[in-house]
């Protein structure tokens, strides 16, 4: 549903995005990370026909980007960080404007804006002027403009910035039932811990250049190595070194606990733990330790040298 092939954008001499190649299957979620000026927005104008790429080429929803920016316009819904919101309106005749421009006449735009006004806690305040909304509030206007004519692709750059906890909750449950429906959804965030919630992809972009891209998981294990469990014991370890299976390696040690990195955790896991009570050790837990997509990213940003990867 959303494909670039070595996109690539120039402004004068400035390489703002640097041969940029995914693909986006429908229904799944890809993240694109980076820090600002990284290339992210300029990647999103250049996939809704906004802006030409310099090389390089690009389809969404089957229509390539350059040759047919029309049914581009009319196939995806866009939230970028200027809203485009008019403060003289309120939010039914704003919904209504943009319904228009969207081919909808206004008792169906109506009829569509009622259940998106309802699911962003706006129903109260459709008729309140623009102006006088919270930026938590226009941002998720915003949002339900992007949703008004049901596009199948979804380009969404900081979907929940500026919203409080709970708002941020209602728009990450939405963007999970809607990918759900099929709907496939590129989102450009900040946020790690909403990236890595909501990802099945996940695209590090640095300078203009992919870094690594592939799903969570792959990301995670290319750019960390093998998952990490901890064993908890019962009773002191004592400075014991326990004998392992193959494809185990003691990383750290404790008191009472083990951290273990294993290469294979479904097949090698159950021999672990045989061994531990082979050993008399009085295990009380094995669990994974958590690795967090921040943690990836760091690493990923810190090898900037590196090719590109695609895991």
């Amino acid at each position: 549903m959303i494909e670039a092939n070595s996109l690539t954008k120039y402004f004068d001499d400035f390489l703002a995005v640097d041969r940029v190649t995914f693909s986006v299957p429908q229904g799944n979620v890809l993240v694109l990370l980076g820090k600002n000026g990284a290339g992210k927005t300029t990647t999103v104008r250049m996939l809704t026909s906004i802006l030409r790429p310099s090389s390089g080429s690009a389809w969404v929803a089957g229509y390539d980007v350059v040759k047919q920016a029309d049914q581009v316009r009319a196939s995806v819904g866009v939230l970028t960080e200027h809203h485009g919101l008019y403060g003289r309106m309120n939010a039914e005749e704003y919904l209504v404007f943009f319904g228009n421009l969207y081919g909808l006449r206004r008792q169906d735009a109506l009829r569509r804006a009622a259940p998106l006004l309802e699911l962003f806690g706006l129903a109260e305040a459709a008729r309140k002027r623009l102006g006088e909304y919270s930026k938590g509030m226009r941002q998720k206007l915003a949002l339900a403009r992007a949703l008004l004519h049901d596009p199948p692709v979804l380009l969404l750059d900081e979907p929940t910035s500026a919203m409080d906890p709970e708002s941020a909750r209602t728009v990450r449950d939405a963007i999970n039932r809607l990918r759900g429906q099929g709907r496939t959804i590129l989102l450009c965030t900040h946020n790690l811990a909403e990236g890595e919630e909501l990802a099945d992809q996940v695209a590090i972009i640095q300078a203009g250049k992919i870094l690594i891209h592939g799903e969570l998981e792959s990301v995670r294990r290319s750019l960390l190595g093998p998952p990490e469990f901890e064993v908890r014991l019962a009773q002191p370890v004592n400075g014991l070194v326990p004998s392992l299976p193959a494809g185990v390696e003691l990383r750290e040690r404790g008191d009472r606990w083990l951290r273990f990195q294993v290469d294979r955790p479904d097949l090698v896991n159950p021999a672990l733990l045989r061994a531990l009570l082979d050993q008399q050790m009085e295990v009380v837990s094995l669990q994974e330790v958590p690795r967090s997509l921040e943690r990836a990213f760091l690493e990923a940003v810190r090898n900037t040298g590196a090719e590109v990867q695609h895991v």
